[in-house]
């Protein structure tokens, strides 16, 4: 077994959470103000803290805080290990097929 099984599944646990998963999306495209995050959801911002604090111990955000403004951004690579490993699920019939496709799509057919 791969040693990273701990935060895998941290991550995993972490992006379990649909109101998780979506503050993940919403980070991907810049960072945020909390009060931004809070936004789309019917919670108190306490809650969202609670989000916030399970995303950070699985490694997937950081947070500063400037003044009363603490701002959220998606920590770089943090899906890096997620991805490592379904690439490690991925059949070896679907790796030969990727490399057929590749193969195929840089090989020009013959003229008759």
């Amino acid at each position: 077994m791969p040693k990273y099984d701990d935060e895998l599944d941290a991550v995993l646990r972490a992006l379990a959470d649909p109101t998780r998963r979506a503050v993940v999306e919403r980070l991907a495209k810049s960072p945020a103000v909390v009060s931004e995050l809070a936004a789309p959801f019917s919670m108190a911002l306490p809650s969202l803290m609670q989000h916030l604090c399970v995303l950070d111990n699985a490694g997937l955000v950081t947070s500063q805080k400037h003044g009363r403004v603490r701002t959220v951004s998606l920590r770089p690579g943090a899906l890096d290990l997620l991805h490592l490993w379904l690439g490690e699920q991925r059949t070896p019939a679907e790796h030969q097929a990727d490399q057929l496709g590749i193969h195929m799509t840089h090989t020009t057919p013959k003229e008759t």
